[in-house]
């Protein structure tokens, strides 16, 4: 069984001793982070060495930064999209093969507001990430784009929708970005695992939303078919969320069948 887990853990510098007790307790197999922000230099390696695990992180400092991190192999790095698209200036994306796995770890753009040259840039960066995958590998192999896409796929996805009404996370320009993933090839595994459960990995650290239960779910596992026909078990894991300063995200985690 792998285990691969995703987590946006808003700043592995100020989170990074509740990141190594969590690693220790639940024993991701692989680990994909969002928002580190740290430089390379600055990154952690050696922790996670430490507790039995390789590393690949793409960071830029204050802002953004990527990594995965797996105790199943670690080989064909790659930082930012694939060799012939347009790179980022941002570091969002690295990918990497993990126990026979291609893994992505993303940290889509927020988009800010429809009427923001953000919002442009995220659509432009989905586009983007849909050439990756038709350069980096092939649907029929085993393939997981994870992250935060800061999406919420449909309305289930959302506590009130009524409250995101003409904002980003919810237009359909968003949602046809993230249907092209899965037209490529791709299964929300989460949603399959529960079609009709309102789950959510996000909770705004203002008045009191996670303990409301006012949340969004934009922390996906993305797995080619023959990755969802192996995949056994899935949660967001609240109790991560809870305690002293913790990221406003919680894990997703996946537990997949290794092939026989």
């Amino acid at each position: 069984m792998t285990r691969v887990v995703t987590w946006n853990v808003n700043s592995l510098k100020a989170r990074r001793e509740r990141v190594l007790e969590w690693i220790a307790d639940v024993q991701p197999d692989v680990l994909c982070l969002q928002e580190t922000k740290m430089t390379d230099d600055a990154f952690p390696a050696l922790d996670f060495e430490a507790l039995g695990y390789e590393s690949v992180h793409f960071g830029q400092g204050r802002w953004n930064g990527v990594a995965i991190i797996s105790r199943v192999g670690l080989a064909d790095p790659v930082a930012n999209f694939a060799p012939g698209i347009e790179p980022d200036t941002d570091a969002r994306i690295v990918t990497a093969t993990c126990g026979g796995i291609r893994v992505s770890s993303v940290y889509v753009p927020n988009g800010r507001a429809i009427d923001d040259p953000h919002y442009t840039y995220k659509l432009s960066w989905l586009d983007r990430l849909r050439a990756h995958l038709a350069s980096d590998t092939d649907p029929s192999a085993d393939v997981i784009v994870t992250g935060d896409f800061n999406i919420a796929p449909a309305d289930i996805d959302v506590y009130d929708v009524s409250q995101l009404a003409m904002s980003t996370h919810v237009t359909p320009a968003e949602r046809e970005r993230l249907a092209a993933l899965e037209d490529w090839g791709l299964v929300d595994i989460m949603r399959r695992h529960y079609p009709h459960d309102r789950i959510y990995s996000w909770w705004d650290y203002r008045s009191g939303d996670f303990h409301m239960g006012r949340g969004l779910r934009i922390d996906l596992v993305l797995g080619s078919a023959s990755v969802m026909e192996r995949a056994r078990w899935s949660t967001v894991d609240r109790n991560a969320r809870k305690g002293p300063s913790p990221s406003d995200h919680a894990p997703v985690v996946v537990d997949i069948d290794d092939r026989a």
